[in-house]
C-alpha cells in the first residue's frame, strides 16, 4: 500500500475481464480488491474507449466515515466500508471522489465517498454474457414473473 490515496485513486475488483492488450499495473489492498496504480480514472477510461470496451460511471456517490487519525490504517477502514455499500455485487470498480480528515467535537474521523464503475466489453450494463453463471441465475430470480 505504498501509494498514496487521493481523490481519482481506483479500485479493482479482483476477477475482473479485461482486455488482453491492457495492461494495468495494480497492488493487492484488501481481500478481493486491488488499487490501480498505473492509471487514473480518465487514462483507463480512453484506453478501454480505444479497445471498443465500456467503463461505465454509476450515479450517487457511496460514503463512509471512520473514526481515527488521518492515517492509512483510519482510511483503508473507510475504504472498506464504502466497498460494502456499494449497491451491487456486480460492480468490479471504485473510484474515489473525496477523501478529507474531519473531527467533531474534538474527535477525528475520516470521510470517503466514491463512485461505483464497471469495466465490460458490451455497452449494455450487465447484459448476460459479461456475468458469471451465478449471478445470470440471480439476476433471473429477482426478475417479476411473466
Amino acid at each position: 500500500m505504498a501509494q498514496t490515496i487521493e481523490v481519482g485513486t481506483l479500485f479493482l475488483k479482483k476477477g475482473t475481464l479485461l482486455p488482453d492488450t491492457l495492461l494495468i499495473e495494480s497492488d493487492p489492498y484488501m481481500k478481493g480488491w486491488s488499487l490501480v496504480k498505473n492509471l487514473s480514472s480518465p487514462g483507463l477510461d480512453k484506453k478501454l474507449c480505444e479497445l471498443g470496451w465500456t467503463f461505465f460511471y454509476m450515479a450517487g456517490e457511496v460514503n463512509a466515515l471512520a473514526f481515527g487519525w488521518y492515517t492509512e490504517k483510519t482510511i483503508h477502514r473507510a475504504i472498506r466500508t464504502v466497498i460494502a455499500n456499494m449497491k451491487s455485487d456486480m460492480l468490479n470498480c471504485l473510484e474515489l471522489s473525496h477523501v478529507a480528515a474531519k473531527s467533531f467535537l474534538g474527535v477525528p474521523y475520516v470521510m470517503v465517498s466514491g463512485h461505483a464503475r464497471h469495466i465490460q466489453e458490451s455497452i449494455y450494463l450487465f447484459r448476460p454474457n459479461s456475468i458469471s453463471a451465478a449471478d445470470q441465475v440471480n439476476l433471473a430470480a429477482m426478475r417479476p414473473a411473466a
